[in-house]
């Protein structure tokens, strides 16, 4: 008998710079804060879109363009998608994959972040800057989860690699990247205190 594993969902984590994040961390949520003063367009935006929390993703979404610190980390994240998609095993064509956008959000206690996707880009994902002990980590969907129609549930003790959801946890100092079409949310903020993370695109054409 073979059982073969086909069209596997393929999620990267890693630490962004090991054992130099801290004091780069530090400079980033300063920044990130004072943009949270900064961007009047944004805090408005976030008032009815991001209600709660503080997200520069309709305002100040080019933040790799506009901050060194932010360059800094564009620089870091690029030998991460690099190796995922060494990984993913994609064909580029002889073209760079290159950010398009980056843009900051803050979650505090009460804030979701609702299920989406990143339309029009090929690799997406998070840095995370501050992360209280209790805050949400990244829950991913399984992409067939619309098809399965009659299919029984997963066993509790299922591998993740069956399950239909999957939380991978916020760490601060590291780096979750993910295919752009993969589907994913952020429960809400239990804890006092703000959950800071960077959001980023990076595309081929």
């Amino acid at each position: 008998m073979t059982v073969h594993t086909l069209f596997p969902t393929q999620v990267y984590a890693a630490p962004l710079q090991p054992g130099r994040w801290r004091a780069f961390n530090n400079r980033l949520l300063r920044e990130c804060r004072q943009l949270r003063e900064d961007d009047g367009a944004g805090r408005r935006w976030s008032e009815h879109s991001y209600p709660g929390g503080y997200t520069s993703y309709n305002s100040a979404n080019s933040m790799h363009q506009m901050s060194p610190t932010f360059a800094v980390l564009e620089r870091e994240l690029n030998r991460h998608v690099r190796a995922f998609a060494r990984a993913l095993q994609l064909d580029l064509e002889g073209r760079a994959l290159s950010m398009t956008d980056c843009w900051v959000n803050i979650m505090p206690r009460g804030v979701v972040h609702g299920l989406h996707l990143h339309p029009l880009s090929t690799i997406s994902g998070t840095y995370y800057v501050r992360t209280p002990r209790g805050s949400p980590g990244i829950k991913f969907e399984d992409p067939r989860l619309e098809r399965f129609m009659a299919a029984p549930p997963r066993k509790a003790s299922a591998d993740v690699a069956h399950r239909p959801w999957v939380v991978l946890p916020a760490r601060a100092g590291h780096v979750v990247l993910f295919e752009s079409w993969l589907r994913h949310e952020v429960a809400v903020n239990g804890v006092d205190d703000e959950r800071v993370s960077v959001s980023f695109n990076y595309g081929w054409f």
